[in-house]
């Protein structure tokens, strides 16, 4: 199970992804998907710290 949620991914295959990616969506719409995903990454840690913050009180 642990192999599937960290895939070995050498260069080539990093690269093969990037560029399916890039002409899935283009150059312009690839930040603006990266910023929401950095947002909803940020969202899912504060998330988590009120919930530790609540069991510890």
């Amino acid at each position: 199970m642990r192999n599937l949620l960290f895939l070995n991914l050498g260069a080539g295959e990093v690269i093969v992804i990037a560029l399916f990616i890039l002409l899935i969506f283009g150059g312009k719409r690839i930040p603006e998907l990266m910023k929401g995903l950095g947002k909803g990454v940020k969202s899912f840690k504060d998330g988590i710290k009120d919930i530790e913050d609540d069991i510890r009180k």
